[in-house]
């Protein structure tokens, strides 16, 4: 008759492997998790990164074409007329009597007005131009909307995702919604996002019209 072999694991040997896998598998978990959260962390800092971006772009395009001549005075010894409010502030989407968007448009933070010339035609004509910019709800934070609308051609664009709506603010070089139209215009906020501390962003524009 043959006899069974006896081999195997004792239980002391079954701990002790136990123990082993628990001493490397527990340091490896939270190498693991780390890398997960790293990637979570610089992927989130790339989306506000690339967002401060695109925003920061079209904002000093906006405000270096800002301007509007009144041209209900007559022209100086130069030929040039003098401007008329071209920033407005906390505006409806018909502030002043020059509309873009529609009644159920947010209130603007800031908006922007400047004259287009059309030569297409027989004789130039006149049109105002207008870039909006507003927030949107979205959850606990909120999109920045960049709304603009030449003649009947109108376009929305996101510039910015998760802003924090308490930290929107608009500085401008001189009162920015007088006639004598400020030079420079600073529009701030914060973008946050869970697995990154709060990323202040500052958008900045120079007028070119003098």
């Amino acid at each position: 008759m043959l006899r069974r072999r006896d081999d195997g694991f004792t239980l002391i040997e079954l701990l002790l492997a136990v123990v082993i896998i628990g001493v490397i598998t527990v340091p490896l978990a939270n190498v693991v998790v780390g890398y997960f959260k790293n990637t979570t962390a610089t992927s989130d800092r790339m989306v506000l990164s690339h967002d401060a971006q695109i925003s920061a772009a079209y904002f000093a395009q906006d405000v270096a074409s800002m301007g509007r001549r009144d041209y209900s005075v007559t022209p100086g010894s130069n030929g040039s007329r003098p401007y008329i409010t071209s920033v407005q502030l906390d505006s409806a989407y018909n502030q002043g009597g020059v509309s873009c968007g529609t009644s159920a448009t947010p209130t603007a933070k800031v908006r922007f007005l400047s004259d287009v010339w059309d030569a297409s035609g027989a004789s130039p004509s006149m049109t105002t131009d207008v870039v909006a910019y507003y927030l949107v709800p979205a959850g606990s934070v909120s999109e920045l909307h960049r709304l603009k609308c030449t003649g009947s051609t109108t376009v929305n664009l996101v510039v910015a995702h998760n802003v924090d709506p308490a930290t929107v603010q608009v500085s401008c070089s001189s009162t920015c919604d007088s006639a004598s139209v400020p030079q420079k215009v600073t529009l701030s906020f914060t973008v946050t996002k869970p697995s990154v501390t709060a990323y202040p962003i500052t958008l900045t524009g120079q007028r070119r019209q003098t």
